[in-house]
């Protein structure tokens, strides 16, 4: 395993998760990577590592390049255990290196976490000189942890991300320009929208700082590496972190036999025929993270539970679970299902939809046992005549 060289005496020595398919609750079918970068100036530096399971990986990308007890520096931009996970490891290689971390934030996590060791705070504008370079620090608090920031390299135009602008993809290549461009938004998408979505007023402020420096590679934590789609990067980020919308509607749902299903698929074809772009969604064959990405742009949810027991079925309320910590912003929704005694399924659904503050386009529409077809052209006319008044 040999480190790659991406800018003279700057190096990826990241590990490769070929089988991550599961990033707490975010489906990643590429896998994905740890990415940590090593740099060969007067001072060598570490800037993060690698989870502890791949700590043998990075050590040995290390050791192609230079011996790991002369690490004197190591920047942890995210004490997260997929970004700092190694530290151990490579103390126990470089024990005199000095460690460094956002303060307070990133030093109390840092030694919080790990125990015994010794981190010292940045801050934003803060500079630390390692021979010919000067690396600065951005703090980019809730992007999407309190404790991350991004360290710049002027001397390079490099700027190490850390979360910001990462993907999940498993790869030999390095750079973005070995995948479709197509594919690595899409990637950046469901990156962003299943781990920075809360955090949109914090990604402007620190979207904005980083745009100000002269850029040639932006070096994340996860994925590619961005040389020649920068601006497509900025485009989308812009985008994502101002809640841009379309005008479109997701249609999400489960069924017991098939009644609530027959709903669903009449109330998305409704959105299509008021000319709003419409995709449906079976709660229990797409995963949540991607469902996450089909809101993050919409303008409505309408979501379709039948009743079970006294309540919404079981795989709605985990994803409204889901969904809530994530917190889409402006939607409209409705609430539509089938039941056969009580028929509080809808009233939970729509209950908790209001609760997460969106804004409600028409009460729940239930419709008892299997619904007639008399019952679904009804359905559609009330839907149609809500959407076409807005």
């Amino acid at each position: 395993m040999e480190a790659v060289l991406i800018k003279e005496n700057v190096y990826w020595v990241g590990a490769i998760d070929w089988n991550l398919r599961d990033f707490h609750g975010y489906s990643t079918n590429l896998g994905g990577t740890y990415n940590a970068y090593l740099i060969i100036d007067e001072k060598v530096t570490l800037i993060d590592n690698v989870y502890a399971p791949f700590a043998f990986e990075m050590i040995a990308r290390i050791k192609s390049v230079i011996d790991p007890s002369k690490i004197e520096i190591i920047i942890s931009n995210h004490s997260e255990p997929d970004h700092s996970g190694s530290i151990r490891d490579i103390l126990k290689l470089a024990p005199n290196a000095k460690i460094y971390a956002s303060g307070p934030s990133g030093v109390r996590s840092m030694m919080g976490t790990y125990h015994n060791i010794e981190v010292f705070p940045v801050k934003t504008s803060e500079i630390i000189n390692i021979g010919k370079r000067d690396l600065q620090f951005i703090q980019t608090p809730l992007v999407h942890w309190p404790d991350n920031m991004v360290t710049y390299s002027s001397y390079d135009q490099i700027l190490f991300s850390n979360d910001m602008f990462g993907q999940h993809i498993a790869s030999f290549e390095r750079y973005d320009d070995s995948f479709p461009l197509s594919l690595l938004l899409d990637e950046l998408k469901k990156y962003y929208a299943n781990i920075v979505l809360p955090y949109g007023a914090q990604t402007q402020k620190a979207l904005t700082a980083v745009k100000s420096l002269d850029i040639k590679l932006i070096a994340p934590s996860h994925g590619l590496i961005w040389k020649k789609h920068i601006d497509a990067a900025y485009d989308l980020y812009e985008k994502m972190s101002t809640y841009h919308k379309e005008n479109k509607a997701v249609v999400i749902y489960d069924s017991m036999w098939g009644s609530t299903e027959k709903m669903a698929l009449e109330v998305g074809e409704t959105f299509e025929k008021a000319g709003i772009k419409t995709v449906v969604r079976h709660v229990r064959t797409s995963p949540a993270s991607d469902l996450i990405v089909d809101l993050m742009d919409a303008k409505y949810i309408a979501v379709g539970s039948p009743t079970l027991n006294n309540g919404m079925m079981p795989s709605i309320a985990s994803f409204f679970c889901y969904m809530r910590g994530l917190n889409p912003r402006n939607l409209s929704f409705f609430v539509f299902g089938s039941y056969g005694w009580s028929g509080q399924g809808t009233e939970f659904a729509d209950r908790d939809l209001e609760a997460m503050g969106y804004h409600r386009l028409m009460k729940p529409l239930r419709i008892l046992y299997a619904p007639k077809d008399e019952q679904l052209i009804q359905m559609k006319e009330v839907i149609l005549t809500v959407l076409n008044k807005l």
